[in-house]
């Protein structure tokens, strides 16, 4: 793992999105989901629920299952952290959902999703809303898939479609309805 950490800064709110890790370009401009992946990502969020890119980073914690770059993958794109490193990380998420206790979970790809949920194929979870238990609470999860450009399955059915139902999923929550408009 290469640093710096990433943070996604000092926001309190009830929704809270878990991304993998940094990629690389994430540590020099010191903020999550910043290049590709994020503008896809934000892009989403803005044509769903309404909200711009600087709005959300205003009113969602942005977490990650581990804090630095991975390093890259000797056959193409970054590196998926090894499960000695995400064990190592885990305090650092675990810390964060007990603190701020969120109402919402949003994982985003495979590897943030299975901090949450047991699942073999995206199909069985993106789309959908799952209660659990997490740090001590119950707390509903709401998955996305990856919107790395690297990941073609949001761009194809049933992936796209699955996509817009999580969204959809998320804008109507009212975690979320209530961080967009605080008086609703």
């Amino acid at each position: 793992m290469h640093g710096p950490p990433v943070s996604g800064g000092a926001v309190v709110s009830r929704v809270m999105l878990v991304g993998q890790a940094p990629g690389d370009k994430e540590p020099f401009l010191q903020r999550p989901f910043a290049w590709t992946a994020g503008k896809t990502l934000f892009r989403w969020f803005a044509e769903h629920t309404g909200v711009s890119e600087d709005g959300f980073r205003e009113r969602v914690y942005i977490a990650a299952v581990c804090r630095c770059f991975p390093g890259k993958n000797p056959r193409g794109g970054d590196r998926v952290p090894d499960p000695e490193e995400i064990g190592r990380c885990s305090v650092w998420l675990e810390a964060e959902i007990r603190l701020l206790d969120p109402q919402l979970i949003i994982p985003v790809g495979k590897l943030a999703i299975t901090r949450f949920l047991s699942f073999s194929k995206l199909t069985e979870v993106i789309g959908d809303r799952f209660r659990i238990e997490v740090g001590g609470a119950r707390r509903d999860v709401i998955p996305l898939p990856h919107p790395s450009g690297a990941s073609t399955w949001h761009r194809g059915e049933p992936g796209r479609s699955l996509t817009a139902r999580a969204l959809e999923q998320i804008r109507s929550h009212p975690a979320f309805k209530r961080i967009v408009d605080p008086c609703a």
